[in-house]
């Protein structure tokens, strides 16, 4: 199948319109076709809803977890991005989850080996399609062995909450029942995956049917009653923090300002507008003789964006094995600049996720991809009835015809943005791997839903030390020399005297007048008392661009972002972090919890997301049987309550580590952790 003729696909005659303005038909309260009981609500079936749903069914509870494509496992299923990332020292103690640690198992068993890409980015790197049934299965037998109930709802979208204080309950407000849509198709020679996400998405989060869906109203409701704690948890695990934009609890976009806690900030003020980019993933096969490939419309407008990125990197061959994902026969032994590889055969088949590739980088407020709370406002997002999913539709459009634009520059190319003329060369040998029998599982070929770097993140609660909420920042994990004399240069005295108590390896500095360059940086990542979980990978950045739209000609990244980037400690995930202001019965897990923007370059990777899911699961079991909410087990900031200790013994026994071996506050020595 040809990309132009996915385009073309788009705009046949179904009486449909992408649009820009945010501004869906404001449909009346609609009638309830039925209504589902849960214990557990998980909103978003990506890696944190599964492990949180995989957790309550190990423990015998009703869990409904819905999710907007009709896959479970985000990123290693609907986004497409099969390639394990996971940091070299955890990796060879196998120290993850629990459930993730019997997920890369199972992978082993299902192809009898880890890595049947032969990728080099990753010891595993498998078919989406294929991880997909394999955290299926998983799901099913955590829900047999724990005697629990999944009520799984695929292609369903929130629309709308209730909201309300609940009086003698807690200090906040608490989720009462959930509105969501629940869409199929209405003819069958149109099924579900044939048309990339952005000519449905506005669709979906209607009410009234249309030509190409019918809808199922859906109600969740509590199915428990709790006289003095939540009736039930509902559990954000959404790819962007919808439900965060949608309950309107306060949270950060993009950017934070430069300060004492983010001293790698590029921006002075903050940008909302600027996130890490997007990436429409997809899958590509290398053939025996050349392919004919038609270009598409609008590659003209994106190929001056393509390029190998760096010298080190400029072969085919060596992007092309980066994220294999099937090799059913060993290729020679290739090295390109240092790095060695097999080389590909015919039948291997590749994941493309490239920063100067498919990844789609906007950054102004004209093409953001994510809404800020203001323009959600604008867009009448927040009125009853108003929630299209808080995303900008033409934005997502852009993403795709990037993606697309970008399989044709690897095998027809012969420009590149970043290394001038004569690197790249045509490779015609190959196809782009479309239909819903698939790896992606979608007719035009991209993954069913974007994979997401960074959405909305909350601010946790008001407690000592955090007077504007809590945050995980880059000072807590980053490995960043701040001897450097860019930070001497670039912030204030007294901030850049901040920075060194904040970072000094007892904790702080007593003595005002003390010399900076006496100060010894402490070598490790800040240690939580309530931490509920763990992770570990390098703060990596893929910035936005400068000016609109992303894939203007001469377009550059924005100055300073990479300046962030780098190693990272081994770092933990606070309870605080997953519990966000005004309500009690919301968990937050996955991108969403409270990070800073430069920390949650690495709080977003494969083994992160299910360790705070499961963490979120577990909490909201254990707040049902001892009816106390979350926020109750870290109000004594800087102590670990009876309870708290009680929920971190469940979280360990249960193989969910909250702290990494030997990396505790009496060791200040954190660097063989790689």
């Amino acid at each position: 199948m040809s990309s132009g003729w996915i385009k073309s696909l788009v705009s046949i005659s179904l009486g449909l319109f992408i649009w820009d303005s945010g501004l869906s038909a404001r449909a009346v309260q609609p009638s309830i076709d039925r209504t589902e009981e849960c214990e557990l609500l998980v909103i978003g079936g990506g890696l944190s809803g599964v492990a949180a749903s995989y957790e309550a069914l190990l423990a015998g509870r009703t869990v409904c977890m819905t999710e907007i494509t009709d896959w479970v496992g985000g990123q290693i299923s609907a986004q497409g991005t099969s390639a394990l990332d996971e940091r070299t020292t955890q990796r060879s103690r196998l120290f993850f989850p629990s459930g993730y640690l019997k997920f890369r198992e199972n992978i082993a068993k299902y192809y009898n080996q880890l890595n049947p890409g032969d990728c080099w980015v990753s010891v595993s790197c498998f078919l989406p399609k294929d991880a997909n049934e394999v955290m299926w299965q998983q799901l099913k037998e955590a829900e047999e062995k724990g005697e629990g109930t999944l009520k799984w709802f695929p292609s369903t979208v929130v629309k709308d909450l209730t909201i309300e204080s609940v009086s003698g309950k807690g200090t906040g407000q608490q989720i009462q029942s959930a509105v969501a849509i629940q869409h199929s198709p209405q003819n069958k020679y149109l099924p579900l995956n044939t048309l990339p996400l952005s000519s449905t998405i506005e669709d979906a989060y209607s009410y009234e049917d249309s030509k190409r869906l019918k809808k199922e109203i859906i109600r969740f409701v509590p199915a428990t009653e709790s006289e003095q704690a939540a009736d039930w948890y509902v559990i954000e695990a959404t790819e962007t923090g919808e439900i965060v934009g949608l309950a309107d609890v306060p949270y950060r976009l993009g950017i934070d300002p430069l300060s004492s806690f983010e001293p790698s900030s590029s921006s002075i003020d903050g940008d909302p507008y600027c996130t890490q980019g997007f990436t429409y993933t997809f899958a590509m096969e290398a053939t025996e003789d050349a392919q004919s490939h038609d270009q598409p419309i609008f590659y003209n407008r994106h190929k001056n964006y393509y390029s190998y990125e760096l010298e080190r990197l400029a072969d085919f061959n060596l992007v092309f094995t980066y994220r294999r994902i099937w090799s059913p026969k060993a290729g020679n032994l290739e090295k390109f600049r240092g790095i060695e590889f097999t080389a590909p055969t015919p039948g291997d088949i590749s994941m493309q996720n490239w920063t100067w590739g498919n990844d789609y980088r906007p950054g102004t407020s004209t093409d953001n991809l994510v809404y800020t709370r203001d323009q959600l406002k604008t867009l009448g997002q927040l009125e009853p009835n108003g929630w299209t999913g808080g995303l900008r539709t033409k934005t997502l459009s852009r993403g795709e015809d990037h993606a697309l634009g970008y399989f044709y520059w690897l095998v027809q190319g012969t420009t590149d943005s970043q290394l001038g003329d004569g690197v790249k060369k045509p490779y015609p040998n190959h196809r782009l791997l479309t239909g819903l029998n698939s790896p992606m599982g979608t007719a035009h070929g991209l993954s069913k839903y974007p994979y997401i770097r960074e959405g909305r993140r909350i601010i946790g609660r008001v407690s000592p030390g955090y007077s504007q909420g809590f945050t995980i920042t880059e000072i807590d994990i980053s490995r960043a020399d701040y001897k450097d004399e860019y930070y001497g240069q670039n912030l204030s005295d007294q901030t850049y005297r901040q920075l060194w108590t904040k970072v000094d390896g007892r904790e702080a500095v007593t003595n005002k007048d003390m010399d900076i360059d006496k100060i010894v940086r402490r070598t490790r990542s800040t240690i939580y008392p309530d931490s509920v979980g763990v992770g570990h990978y390098a703060i990596d950045f893929h910035p936005c661009m400068n000016e609109s739209p992303a894939e203007k000609a001469g377009n550059t990244e924005r100055e300073g972002e990479r300046k962030g980037g780098g190693q990272a400690y081994p770092f933990q995930i606070p309870l605080r972090a997953m519990i966000p202001q005004e309500i009690d019965n919301l968990i937050v897990a996955g991108k969403s919890i409270a990070t800073s923007h430069i920390a949650a370059a690495a709080y977003r990777v494969h083994s992160f997301e299910w360790s705070s899911g499961a963490a979120a699961g577990i909490t909201a079991v254990f707040g049902l049987e001892e009816e106390i909410m979350p926020y109750q087990l870290v109000d004594e900031s800087f102590l670990e309550e009876k309870q708290l200790r009680a929920l971190k013994k469940r979280l360990e026994e249960s193989g969910n580590p909250t702290a990494f071996p030997n990396t505790s506050i009496f060791n200040q020595d954190w660097e063989e952790w790689q």
